[in-house]
């Protein structure tokens, strides 16, 4: 998903601080509401958005081609 190492070093840090306290139940519900609030939003993978981001690029290069194309075919009707 987004940086999963990132969550990993918060959650650790989190049982850390609160292995040992009242604060245990604190952290088990705010991880299951963080998990709630990633799982309702339209995320995508890095590896998915960096396909997403070649197939543009190449639908680019392909309209740049065809417009260069009709104004060869344009120039040659006139």
């Amino acid at each position: 998903m987004i940086n999963s190492k990132f969550f990993e070093d918060m959650s650790t840090k989190l049982n850390e601080a609160v292995a040992n306290s009242p604060a245990k139940d604190f952290e088990k519900n705010a991880r299951a509401l963080l998990s709630q609030g990633f799982a309702k939003l339209d995320l995508v993978t890095r590896e998915e958005f960096d396909v997403q981001a070649q197939v543009l690029a190449r639908a680019r290069e392909q309209l740049t081609a065809l417009e260069a194309r009709i104004t060869q075919l344009e120039a040659e009707k006139k």
